[in-house]
C-alpha cells in the first residue's frame, strides 16, 4: 500500500483460493480488511458458482473474475447466472482470447515466459485447427465494421450488463482499439452467428494445462 500511495485498496480479489483453507476463512479474514478500512471491497477469481455462493454468505462478494470471451464459456455453465443472482459483478478477464481473436500469432514470437507456451490451445496442433476459425470471424468484424478484438470485447458487452470486460495490454494503440468496442453495435443475428462458429465445441484444446486446472474451481465442460 505505501508503494501504491494510498490508505486503501478499492477492490481486492484472492486469485487463487487455497482448497486447503475454507472460502468462508479466508473470505472472513478479507472482510475484517474491508472493516479494519484497508480495502472497500471484496472479490474473488476463478472459482465456481458453489463456492461463490459460500464465499457471499460469509461476506459481501461485489466482483469475481474468471477468463470469458467467444472461445472460453466456462463461465456459461452456472457462474454467470449466480453472479447475476447475488449481484456481483462478473469481471471478464482475456476477453480477446489471449490474443488469438486479435489475428494470426507467431506462436514462434512468444517470450519464454509467456504463460501461453503452457496452454493446450496454443500447441501446434491445436493452435492450427483452431486458426480456421479467423477468417469466418474477421469477414463478420469486417462486416460490422470494427476491428477483431473490438468486436470480441462488443460480444461480451452486449451478452449481459453485469459483464465487465478487462482486456490487457502493453500497448497504448492495442488500449485505444480495445475502447472502441463501446460503439460497436451487434444485433441478434451477428450474436447468434458469433455464438455459433467459435464456442466450445469448435475450439480445439483446454484452456489450462493439468497443473494449472489444478490450481482453478471454474465449472469445466464435460
Amino acid at each position: 500500500m505505501k508503494r501504491l500511495q494510498t490508505d486503501v485498496i478499492d477492490l481486492y480479489y484472492l486469485h487463487r483460493w487455497d482448497k486447503q483453507v475454507p472460502i468462508e476463512e479466508s473470505v472472513g479474514a478479507l472482510g475484517e480488511l474491508v472493516r479494519a478500512g484497508k480495502i472497500r471491497a471484496v472479490g474473488l477469481s476463478e472459482v465456481s458458482a458453489a463456492t461463490l455462493r459460500k464465499a457471499h454468505a460469509e461476506y459481501p462478494i461485489a466482483a469475481l473474475q474468471t477468463e470469458y470471451s467467444l472461445w472460453s464459456r466456462n463461465a456459461e455453465i452456472a457462474v454467470l447466472d449466480a453472479c447475476r443472482e447475488l449481484g456481483v459483478s462478473f469481471v471478464a478477464f482475456s476477453p480477446v482470447g489471449r490474443g488469438f481473436l486479435c489475428g494470426a500469432l507467431d506462436l514462434s514470437a512468444f517470450d519464454a515466459k509467456d504463460i501461453r507456451r503452457t496452454m493446450p490451445r496454443f500447441a501446434p496442433e491445436h493452435h492450427t485447427a483452431n486458426l480456421k476459425l479467423l477468417p469466418a470471424f474477421q469477414a463478420m468484424a469486417c462486416e460490422v465494421g470494427c476491428t477483431p478484438a473490438q468486436l470480441a470485447i462488443a460480444w461480451l458487452l452486449h451478452r449481459a450488463p453485469h459483464i465487465l470486460p478487462i482486456p490487457g495490454t502493453t500497448s497504448v494503440a492495442h488500449l485505444l482499439d480495445d475502447l472502441g468496442a463501446v460503439d460497436v453495435k451487434l444485433n441478434a443475428a451477428v450474436m447468434a452467428r458469433l455464438d455459433a462458429h467459435i464456442n466450445q465445441h469448435t475450439v480445439k484444446g483446454d484452456r489450462y494445462n493439468a497443473q494449472a486446472n489444478s490450481e482453478v474451481d471454474t465449472e469445466v465442460f464435460a
